[in-house]
């Protein structure tokens, strides 16, 4: 497998790659928010560490894993490093250690993530401390919101609308990796935020399909899903959405770098997960498939 280097194609290029079909050809909507690997010229010239601290920030190569589990789902995939602006942050999260237009907030009132440093700038990163020789300016943060955050919200907004619409259902699946948890830890993590973001017959499914593969599976802990979760899950109206955390030790080598050993069978997991929260989608809560679907 090929893999992209850290210089990434320029700002000019696309933000993310979206993969999709009119009409929709299936309930479920992939995203990944935190694997991109371009590394504009802007972001290394403010750095006070080593390009290579921030890899711990990349959900490393699980781009990878949903292209080769995607069947016919719409996805989108973000190729701008984390380190550059964080999408599953909320447009607010604006470090003011770090970022010049972020609002005056009392450390008490400021999410857990902002108060460690990853905020919708990411100021730290764990092993290397603070990443940048320079605070941001409010301009420069702002052309990251508009340039890069919003527009993948709103592919993402737009294909769950799409699904709704031709299926009455719609499901997201927000793909990340995480590192181990520990010997003999959880592999496995899914996050519907303590059962806001999605109804449990699909987290149910999801769990099922991981443990009869012999993985071990936890729920909302130590990941219970961020942002992207908590701005597109409208279960209430038939749009659901779960995050699936994967131990990178899973599908990545010994050095966490390229794919291991255990590629092939985590994309075969992943593959699973898709077919099965497309059918518990078409199968609706009285167990029928919309008109639509059926079309």
């Amino acid at each position: 497998m090929h893999l992209p280097s850290f210089d990434g194609p320029s700002l000019d290029g696309p933000s993310f790659d979206r993969v999709d079909a009119a009409p929709p050809s299936s309930p479920v909507v992939i995203s990944v928010p935190h694997a991109g690997r371009d590394y504009p010229l802007a972001l290394k010239t403010a750095l006070r560490v080593p390009l290579a601290a921030l890899l711990p920030l990349e959900d490393r190569l699980v781009d990878a894993v949903a292209r080769a589990a995607r069947t016919d789902q719409a996805m989108i995939v973000q190729r701008r490093a984390r380190a550059w602006i964080d999408l599953n942050r909320a447009e607010h999260e604006r470090d003011p250690l770090l970022d010049e237009g972020a609002a005056t907030i009392a450390a008490a009132h400021q999410s857990a993530k902002l108060r460690s440093g990853l905020g919708l700038v990411p100021r730290r990163v764990s092993g290397a401390g603070d990443l940048w020789a320079r605070r941001f300016s409010d301009a420069e943060v702002t052309a990251r919101i508009t340039n890069d955050h919003r527009p993948y919200h709103a592919a993402v907004a737009a294909a769950l609308e799409a699904a709704h619409a031709r299926f009455g259902a719609a499901v997201l699946l927000d793909l990340h990796s995480m590192p181990p948890l520990g010997p003999g830890g959880t592999r496995i993590v899914l996050g519907d935020r303590f059962g806001h973001a999605a109804a449990p017959r699909f987290v149910d499914r999801a769990d099922a399909i991981c443990a009869t593969r012999g993985f071990s599976v936890a729920r909302n802990a130590p990941y219970a899903g961020g942002h992207i979760l908590e701005r597109h899950a409208r279960p209430a109206i038939g749009i659901h959405a779960i995050q699936l955390e994967l131990d990178r030790t899973l599908y990545l080598d010994r050095k966490l770098h390229a794919p291991g050993a255990g590629f092939a069978r985590v994309v075969d997991l992943v593959r699973a997960i898709l077919a099965a929260l497309a059918d518990e989608a078409l199968r609706g809560d009285a167990g029928s498939i919309p008109l639509a679907a059926a079309e």
